[in-house]
């Protein structure tokens, strides 16, 4: 009696470990959101951080637009008798001041349009992260499955290989088959822990277990629908559908600022004032306060024109990458355009015909093999021709989901 206490003792003891063990394993995982994901790289993202100082860069400089050259103060003796101080002032005319005020705030909207490019890509990079890490996720549950089917198959085998029902060969096929999965589940472990790090870094988290809360199988439906929607909605024309685009909206903006550059090149050709107080006379002079007057002529031609030929050579430069960042873009809308509706028409086809007959491969099968009334080797090929459509059904939501990641960041969404 006092053994058996001991024995159930023992064996409740090793229950309450077992259960601790995945309580902390359920504690160290740490699920996220999509959407939270997406508004904590928003707020730590070192890019954005970084685009907020170009951003506060430009206003600062802005403040800083009126900018008069520096007062000489000079001394001198005009009378040869005694030594007097001076201040003299040259101040450009208001067109100049204006013009610079404009280009400071054409530099302060490019800095904001560019912050948009960074807002976009690091949204389609943790997108990208967090498709990675549920498409790990489901490979493991699907090669998990897997291999605990092939496991049982393998135990299966062996015993009717000692009962003599089945040869050398199909024993050993079969194990081989098994390790086989078995090595595929270990690596796609090993992508599931690369895709959690890759998404802890734009998190500011890289070594959080991370989990995602959706399985990604079972966004098929509801991915045909949305892709559906959103492909049935985009406008023929690339310039239409392109229009939101931050990119473009940079470069766009790009060559504003190099115009306004260029009309502030012309404005600085124009004279400046000189204004200035030189030094005191005499007490009987008719005039004790002498003050000076004049202009700046900018009689340096060719320093203005080599000016004005590098603000047109900067606009032009602005206007051909405005033109090739157009064709790029386009290039890669139509390409993500034709991705978006292959996989749809694959994912339709998966929904409709091939998931549920590779459900019922796997099902009649082995119903079929217990009974006696298939081969090991029909076994074999069917099982892994139900894994083969139910990996590419996997692969095809991915792929599709890529596809829409990229359509909305060209679009500007």
């Amino acid at each position: 009696m006092k053994f058996l206490n001991l024995k159930w003792a023992a064996q409740g003891l090793l229950v309450l470990a077992l259960i601790g063990l995945l309580l902390e394993d359920a504690r160290a995982q740490t699920a996220i959101s999509l959407d939270s994901a997406e508004a904590l790289t928003l707020r730590r993202h070192p890019r954005l951080r970084q685009s907020d100082r170009e951003i506060e860069e430009q206003r600062a400089l802005k403040r800083g637009s009126f900018a008069p050259a520096n007062p000489d103060f000079l001394f001198s003796a005009p009378t040869g008798e005694m030594w007097a101080p001076g201040v003299v002032q040259t101040i450009d005319l208001p067109n100049v001041y204006r013009r610079q005020r404009q280009v400071a705030q054409a530099g302060i909207t490019l800095a904001e349009r560019n912050r948009e490019v960074s807002r976009a890509s690091v949204l389609r990079d943790t997108r990208l992260a967090y498709l990675s890490l549920q498409f790990a996720e489901a490979q493991v549950r699907q090669l998990t499955y897997q291999d605990s089917l092939f496991r049982a198959l393998r135990v299966a085998t062996e015993r009717l290989f000692a009962a003599g029902e089945v040869t050398s060969l199909q024993r050993i096929s079969t194990d081989a088959e098994a390790r086989q999965v078995t090595v595929q589940l270990q690596q796609a472990t090993a992508d599931q822990r690369a895709a959690q790090r890759r998404l802890g870094l734009l998190l500011g988290q890289p070594t959080a277990a991370l989990t995602t809360t959706t399985d990604l199988r079972r966004t098929g439906p509801e991915l045909g629908q949305v892709g559906g929607a959103l492909l049935s909605s985009l406008p023929a024309e690339d310039s239409t559908a392109l229009v939101r685009s931050p990119t473009l909206a940079a470069a766009t903006q790009n060559v504003a600022l190099s115009q306004s550059g260029i009309s502030l090149v012309r404005a600085r050709r124009t004279p400046a004032l000189t204004v200035g107080y030189q030094n005191q006379g005499y007490d009987y002079s008719p005039t004790r306060y002498r003050f000076q007057f004049g202009v700046s002529v900018p009689i340096w031609f060719w320093t203005y024109r080599s000016q004005l030929q590098a603000a047109t050579a900067r606009s032009q430069a602005a206007n051909y990458q405005l033109q090739a960042q157009r064709l790029e873009l386009s290039g890669q809308y139509q390409q993500a355009l034709a991705d978006s509706r292959k996989f749809a028409a694959s994912l339709g086809y998966y929904e409709q015909t091939g998931l549920p007959q590779s459900q019922a491969i796997i099902s009649q099968s082995q119903r079929l093999f217990r009974a006696g009334e298939v081969s090991y080797l029909q076994l074999i090929l069917s099982l892994n021709q139900a894994f083969a459509i139910q990996n590419t059904y996997l692969t095809t939501i991915r792929d599709y989901r890529q596809a829409l990641v990229e359509l909305n960041y060209l679009r500007g969404e």
